[in-house]
Protein backbone atom coordinates (compact mmCIF):
# COMPACT_ATOMS: atom_id res chain seq x y z
CA UNK A 1 0.00 0.00 0.00
CA UNK A 2 3.03 2.89 0.83
CA UNK A 3 4.16 1.74 -2.51
CA UNK A 4 1.53 2.17 -4.67
CA UNK A 5 0.96 6.02 -2.75
CA UNK A 6 4.09 6.72 -3.35
CA UNK A 7 3.70 6.16 -7.29
CA UNK A 8 0.96 7.44 -7.13
CA UNK A 9 1.80 11.01 -5.90
CA UNK A 10 4.84 10.67 -8.37
CA UNK A 11 2.72 10.60 -11.55
CA UNK A 12 0.53 13.38 -9.80
CA UNK A 13 3.74 15.47 -9.58
CA UNK A 14 4.85 15.09 -12.93
CA UNK A 15 1.48 15.69 -14.16
CA UNK A 16 1.08 19.25 -12.33
CA UNK A 17 5.12 19.67 -13.59
CA UNK A 18 3.56 18.88 -16.77
CA UNK A 19 0.85 21.07 -16.58
CA UNK A 20 2.91 23.28 -15.59
CA UNK A 21 4.88 23.85 -18.51
CA UNK A 22 2.22 23.69 -20.69
CA UNK A 23 0.57 26.58 -19.20
CA UNK A 24 4.13 28.33 -19.52
CA UNK A 25 4.32 28.13 -22.52
CA UNK A 26 0.86 28.84 -22.97
CA UNK A 27 1.36 32.15 -21.12
CA UNK A 28 4.74 32.62 -23.59
CA UNK A 29 2.83 31.90 -26.79
CA UNK A 30 0.64 34.45 -25.70
CA UNK A 31 2.84 36.81 -24.70
CA UNK A 32 4.36 37.11 -28.38
CA UNK A 33 0.86 36.78 -29.67
CA UNK A 34 0.04 40.37 -27.64
CA UNK A 35 3.33 41.32 -29.42
CA UNK A 36 2.57 40.81 -32.74
CA UNK A 37 -0.72 42.09 -32.51
CA UNK A 38 0.75 45.22 -31.21
CA UNK A 39 2.92 45.88 -34.15
CA UNK A 40 0.00 44.90 -36.14
CA UNK A 41 -2.09 47.34 -34.68
CA UNK A 42 1.00 49.82 -35.09
CA UNK A 43 1.38 49.32 -39.01
CA UNK A 44 -2.69 49.17 -39.28
CA UNK A 45 -2.41 52.84 -37.79
CA UNK A 46 0.42 53.58 -39.79
CA UNK A 47 -1.07 52.41 -43.05
CA UNK A 48 -4.20 54.09 -41.75
CA UNK A 49 -3.23 57.50 -41.56
CA UNK A 50 -0.70 57.28 -44.65
CA UNK A 51 -4.45 56.29 -47.08
CA UNK A 52 -6.28 58.82 -45.36
CA UNK A 53 -3.26 61.39 -46.23
CA UNK A 54 -3.16 59.75 -49.76
CA UNK A 55 -6.79 60.16 -49.59
CA UNK A 56 -7.19 63.87 -48.55
CA UNK A 57 -4.45 64.05 -51.41
CA UNK A 58 -6.57 62.90 -54.12
CA UNK A 59 -9.61 64.95 -52.80
CA UNK A 60 -7.42 67.67 -52.96
CA UNK A 61 -6.18 66.87 -56.80
CA UNK A 62 -9.78 65.87 -57.84
CA UNK A 63 -10.90 69.47 -56.45
CA UNK A 64 -8.31 70.91 -58.52
CA UNK A 65 -9.20 69.10 -61.58
CA UNK A 66 -13.04 70.05 -61.18
CA UNK A 67 -11.55 73.62 -60.41
CA UNK A 68 -9.47 73.54 -63.91
CA UNK A 69 -12.15 72.02 -65.93
CA UNK A 70 -14.75 74.93 -64.89
CA UNK A 71 -12.04 77.37 -65.65
CA UNK A 72 -11.29 75.48 -68.80
CA UNK A 73 -15.06 75.74 -69.95
CA UNK A 74 -15.42 79.37 -68.80
CA UNK A 75 -12.53 80.11 -71.05
CA UNK A 76 -13.86 78.10 -74.05
CA UNK A 77 -17.01 79.85 -73.97
CA UNK A 78 -15.34 83.40 -73.69
CA UNK A 79 -13.03 82.21 -76.64
CA UNK A 80 -16.29 80.75 -78.63
CA UNK A 81 -17.44 84.93 -77.37
CA UNK A 82 -14.47 86.12 -79.16
CA UNK A 83 -14.28 84.15 -81.92
CA UNK A 84 -18.30 84.85 -83.10
CA UNK A 85 -17.70 88.51 -82.28
CA UNK A 86 -14.79 88.19 -84.61
CA UNK A 87 -16.56 86.92 -87.33
CA UNK A 88 -18.99 89.67 -86.97
CA UNK A 89 -16.25 92.24 -87.35
CA UNK A 90 -15.16 90.45 -90.02
CA UNK A 91 -17.93 90.21 -91.84
CA UNK A 92 -18.79 94.28 -91.34
CA UNK A 93 -15.19 94.45 -92.46
CA UNK A 94 -15.59 92.65 -95.58
CA UNK A 95 -18.46 94.45 -96.83
CA UNK A 96 -17.16 97.80 -95.83
CA UNK A 97 -14.11 96.93 -97.38
CA UNK A 98 -16.22 95.72 -100.78
CA UNK A 99 -17.79 99.15 -100.68
CA UNK A 100 -15.09 100.77 -100.71
CA UNK A 101 -13.24 99.17 -103.50
CA UNK A 102 -16.13 99.79 -105.46
CA UNK A 103 -16.26 103.88 -104.02
CA UNK A 104 -12.21 103.66 -105.07
CA UNK A 105 -12.86 102.12 -108.58
CA UNK A 106 -15.61 104.71 -109.52
CA UNK A 107 -13.53 107.37 -108.39
CA UNK A 108 -10.40 106.43 -109.93
CA UNK A 109 -12.24 106.29 -113.41
CA UNK A 110 -13.88 109.38 -112.63
CA UNK A 111 -10.45 110.63 -112.24
CA UNK A 112 -9.68 109.59 -114.84
CA UNK A 113 -12.09 111.28 -116.77
CA UNK A 114 -11.44 114.20 -115.10
CA UNK A 115 -7.63 114.38 -116.23
CA UNK A 116 -8.32 114.06 -120.17
CA UNK A 117 -11.13 116.65 -119.70
CA UNK A 118 -8.08 118.79 -118.28
CA UNK A 119 -6.23 117.47 -120.21
CA UNK A 120 -8.27 118.86 -123.51
CA UNK A 121 -8.75 122.17 -121.21
CA UNK A 122 -5.31 122.54 -121.40
CA UNK A 123 -4.34 122.21 -124.85
CA UNK A 124 -7.45 124.67 -125.66
CA UNK A 125 -5.95 126.95 -123.68
CA UNK A 126 -2.74 126.59 -124.57
CA UNK A 127 -4.25 127.25 -128.28
CA UNK A 128 -5.57 130.36 -127.56
CA UNK A 129 -2.68 131.41 -125.76
CA UNK A 130 -0.69 131.02 -128.90
CA UNK A 131 -3.25 132.41 -131.06
CA UNK A 132 -3.52 135.66 -128.66
CA UNK A 133 0.38 135.96 -129.18
CA UNK A 134 0.37 135.04 -132.88
CA UNK A 135 1.16 138.73 -133.65
CA UNK A 136 4.09 138.91 -131.71
CA UNK A 137 7.80 138.58 -131.99
CA UNK A 138 9.90 137.80 -129.05
CA UNK A 139 14.12 139.29 -129.72
CA UNK A 140 16.88 137.22 -127.88
CA UNK A 141 20.50 138.45 -127.15
CA UNK A 142 19.70 142.54 -126.32
CA UNK A 143 21.51 143.73 -123.41
CA UNK A 144 19.39 145.21 -120.94
CA UNK A 145 19.09 148.65 -121.04
CA UNK A 146 20.22 149.37 -124.45
CA UNK A 147 16.63 150.84 -124.77
CA UNK A 148 17.09 153.65 -122.18
CA UNK A 149 18.03 156.71 -124.29
CA UNK A 150 15.13 156.07 -126.64
CA UNK A 151 11.36 157.39 -126.45
CA UNK A 152 9.96 154.04 -125.45
CA UNK A 153 10.76 150.58 -125.86
CA UNK A 154 8.06 150.14 -129.13
CA UNK A 155 9.91 152.90 -130.97
CA UNK A 156 13.72 151.11 -130.12
CA UNK A 157 12.61 148.10 -131.31
CA UNK A 158 10.65 149.95 -134.52
CA UNK A 159 13.76 151.89 -135.67
CA UNK A 160 16.08 148.25 -134.59
CA UNK A 161 14.53 146.70 -136.81
CA UNK A 162 14.02 148.74 -139.81
CA UNK A 163 17.67 148.88 -139.12
CA UNK A 164 19.13 145.55 -139.24
CA UNK A 165 16.83 143.95 -141.13
CA UNK A 166 17.36 146.58 -144.08
CA UNK A 167 13.38 147.28 -144.33
CA UNK A 168 11.76 150.20 -146.78
CA UNK A 169 11.76 153.43 -145.02
CA UNK A 170 8.24 153.88 -145.72
CA UNK A 171 7.54 149.97 -144.47
CA UNK A 172 4.68 150.17 -142.07
CA UNK A 173 6.03 148.26 -139.16
CA UNK A 174 3.36 149.11 -136.47
CA UNK A 175 4.68 147.96 -133.21
CA UNK A 176 2.14 148.59 -130.96
CA UNK A 177 3.68 147.59 -127.65
CA UNK A 178 6.57 146.37 -126.25
CA UNK A 179 8.49 145.36 -123.24
CA UNK A 180 10.88 142.81 -121.69
CA UNK A 181 9.89 140.06 -120.54
CA UNK A 182 8.66 139.25 -116.76
CA UNK A 183 11.07 138.40 -114.29
CA UNK A 184 13.77 140.33 -111.94
CA UNK A 185 16.33 141.89 -113.93
CA UNK A 186 19.47 139.38 -114.28
CA UNK A 187 22.58 139.18 -112.62
CA UNK A 188 25.89 139.80 -114.94
CA UNK A 189 26.63 137.56 -116.75
CA UNK A 190 23.29 135.94 -117.18
CA UNK A 191 21.95 136.50 -120.39
CA UNK A 192 19.39 139.59 -120.23
CA UNK A 193 15.70 139.10 -120.88
CA UNK A 194 14.09 139.16 -123.97
CA UNK A 195 12.28 141.80 -125.52
CA UNK A 196 8.40 141.37 -126.53
CA UNK A 197 6.88 142.89 -129.48
CA UNK A 198 3.21 143.34 -130.53
CA UNK A 199 3.16 144.31 -134.37
CA UNK A 200 0.00 145.36 -136.08
CA UNK A 201 -0.77 142.77 -138.11
CA UNK A 202 0.00 138.71 -138.41
CA UNK A 203 1.28 139.70 -142.14
CA UNK A 204 3.92 141.97 -140.57
CA UNK A 205 4.86 139.72 -138.34
CA UNK A 206 5.89 136.92 -140.61
CA UNK A 207 7.67 139.48 -142.92
CA UNK A 208 10.35 139.99 -140.25
CA UNK A 209 10.31 136.63 -138.95
CA UNK A 210 11.46 135.73 -142.53
CA UNK A 211 13.59 138.97 -142.81
CA UNK A 212 15.65 137.65 -139.49
CA UNK A 213 15.60 133.66 -140.42
CA UNK A 214 17.24 134.67 -143.63
CA UNK A 215 19.74 136.76 -142.21
CA UNK A 216 20.55 134.34 -139.35
CA UNK A 217 19.45 136.90 -136.72
CA UNK A 218 21.85 140.45 -136.43
CA UNK A 219 24.49 141.58 -134.42
CA UNK A 220 23.48 144.68 -132.12
CA UNK A 221 26.67 146.34 -129.57
CA UNK A 222 28.30 143.56 -129.95
CA UNK A 223 25.81 140.55 -129.49
CA UNK A 224 24.09 138.33 -131.57
CA UNK A 225 20.26 138.91 -131.65
CA UNK A 226 17.94 136.52 -132.54
CA UNK A 227 14.26 136.82 -133.59
CA UNK A 228 11.50 134.23 -133.15
CA UNK A 229 7.97 133.22 -132.26
CA UNK A 230 6.09 134.36 -129.39
CA UNK A 231 5.29 131.12 -128.03
CA UNK A 232 2.72 130.53 -124.59
CA UNK A 233 4.88 129.46 -121.47
CA UNK A 234 3.59 125.60 -121.90
CA UNK A 235 4.95 125.49 -125.28
CA UNK A 236 8.32 127.27 -124.53
CA UNK A 237 8.86 124.81 -121.99
CA UNK A 238 8.24 122.04 -124.68
CA UNK A 239 10.72 123.00 -127.07
CA UNK A 240 13.70 123.94 -124.70
CA UNK A 241 13.95 120.13 -124.13
CA UNK A 242 15.52 119.97 -127.37
CA UNK A 243 18.64 122.15 -126.97
CA UNK A 244 20.72 119.55 -126.24
CA UNK A 245 19.65 117.80 -129.32
CA UNK A 246 19.83 120.70 -131.56
CA UNK A 247 23.23 121.87 -130.53
CA UNK A 248 24.52 117.86 -131.41
CA UNK A 249 23.14 118.24 -134.82
CA UNK A 250 24.73 121.99 -135.50
CA UNK A 251 27.98 120.19 -135.00
CA UNK A 252 27.26 117.12 -136.87
CA UNK A 253 25.89 119.41 -139.92
CA UNK A 254 22.48 118.06 -139.63
CA UNK A 255 19.37 119.59 -140.69
CA UNK A 256 16.53 119.99 -138.18
CA UNK A 257 13.02 121.58 -138.36
CA UNK A 258 10.85 122.42 -135.01
CA UNK A 259 7.13 122.45 -135.92
CA UNK A 260 4.48 123.95 -133.72
CA UNK A 261 3.83 123.37 -130.99
CA UNK A 262 6.50 121.01 -129.95
CA UNK A 263 7.70 118.57 -132.70
CA UNK A 264 10.68 118.17 -133.61
CA UNK A 265 11.78 116.96 -137.77
CA UNK A 266 15.12 115.58 -138.53
CA UNK A 267 16.61 115.10 -141.94
CA UNK A 268 19.30 111.82 -141.17
CA UNK A 269 20.83 110.85 -144.27
CA UNK A 270 18.78 109.16 -146.83
CA UNK A 271 15.88 109.27 -143.87
CA UNK A 272 13.50 111.96 -142.27
CA UNK A 273 12.25 111.11 -138.64
CA UNK A 274 9.52 113.19 -136.87
CA UNK A 275 9.17 113.29 -133.17
CA UNK A 276 6.62 114.35 -130.94
CA UNK A 277 8.71 114.47 -127.53
CA UNK A 278 12.26 115.35 -126.55
CA UNK A 279 12.45 111.69 -124.95
CA UNK A 280 11.80 110.19 -128.04
CA UNK A 281 14.05 112.47 -130.05
CA UNK A 282 17.08 112.00 -127.83
CA UNK A 283 16.37 108.26 -127.42
CA UNK A 284 16.51 107.54 -130.84
CA UNK A 285 19.53 110.17 -131.64
CA UNK A 286 21.68 107.77 -129.00
CA UNK A 287 20.59 104.57 -130.57
CA UNK A 288 22.04 106.18 -134.12
CA UNK A 289 25.84 106.12 -132.09
CA UNK A 290 25.40 110.15 -131.65
CA UNK A 291 26.67 111.75 -127.67
CA UNK A 292 23.17 113.20 -126.25
CA UNK A 293 21.90 113.09 -123.24
CA UNK A 294 18.53 110.73 -123.02
CA UNK A 295 15.85 112.97 -121.78
CA UNK A 296 13.58 111.19 -118.96
CA UNK A 297 10.02 111.28 -120.49
CA UNK A 298 7.43 112.80 -118.02
CA UNK A 299 5.11 110.80 -115.90
CA UNK A 300 1.53 110.71 -117.76
CA UNK A 301 -0.67 110.92 -114.39
CA UNK A 302 -3.46 108.93 -116.68
CA UNK A 303 -1.00 105.99 -117.12
CA UNK A 304 -0.10 106.47 -113.74
CA UNK A 305 -3.57 105.60 -112.36
CA UNK A 306 -4.74 103.40 -114.79
CA UNK A 307 -1.44 101.64 -114.40
CA UNK A 308 -2.41 100.82 -110.82
CA UNK A 309 -6.03 100.49 -110.83
CA UNK A 310 -8.14 97.65 -109.73
CA UNK A 311 -9.43 95.84 -112.75
CA UNK A 312 -12.39 94.06 -112.52
CA UNK A 313 -13.21 90.30 -114.15
CA UNK A 314 -16.68 91.65 -114.83
CA UNK A 315 -18.45 94.67 -115.79
CA UNK A 316 -21.75 93.11 -117.21
CA UNK A 317 -23.98 93.36 -113.99
CA UNK A 318 -24.08 95.01 -110.94
CA UNK A 319 -24.68 91.56 -109.10
CA UNK A 320 -21.41 89.73 -110.92
CA UNK A 321 -19.83 93.03 -110.00
CA UNK A 322 -19.60 93.23 -106.54
CA UNK A 323 -18.87 89.42 -106.09
CA UNK A 324 -16.00 90.09 -108.46
CA UNK A 325 -14.64 93.01 -105.88
CA UNK A 326 -14.83 90.63 -102.65
CA UNK A 327 -12.92 87.91 -104.28
CA UNK A 328 -9.78 89.39 -103.47
CA UNK A 329 -10.15 90.24 -99.72
CA UNK A 330 -12.30 87.29 -99.25
CA UNK A 331 -9.79 84.65 -100.20
CA UNK A 332 -7.24 86.35 -97.41
CA UNK A 333 -9.98 85.71 -95.13
CA UNK A 334 -10.82 82.76 -95.57
CA UNK A 335 -7.82 80.76 -93.78
CA UNK A 336 -9.17 82.31 -90.52
CA UNK A 337 -12.55 81.97 -91.14
CA UNK A 338 -11.78 78.27 -91.39
CA UNK A 339 -9.36 77.89 -88.38
CA UNK A 340 -12.31 80.33 -86.34
CA UNK A 341 -14.97 77.56 -87.09
CA UNK A 342 -12.67 74.54 -86.24
CA UNK A 343 -12.51 76.28 -82.69
CA UNK A 344 -15.67 76.72 -82.04
CA UNK A 345 -17.14 72.77 -83.10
Amino acid sequence: MPGRKVRKSTGIVKQRRNEDVGLAEELTGAEELTGSEEELAEELTSDTVRVGQKMSDLDTVLREIREFRRETVESLNAIREDIRKANCRIDETEKRIGDTEERIQYMEEATCELIQFCKKLKEKQVDQEGRARRDNVRLHGIKEGAEKDAESVSAFVETLLKEKLELPVAYELGVERAHRSLGPHPADGVPPRSIIAKLSSHKCKEDIIKKAWEKKGFVFEGCRVYIDHDYAPEVMKMRKEYAEAKKVLREKKIRFQTPFPSKFRVFYEGETRLYNSAAEATRDMADRGLQVRVVKAAIDPMENIQRRMWHTAQRAGRQDQGKTLEMGFKEKLQAFRRSSETVQE
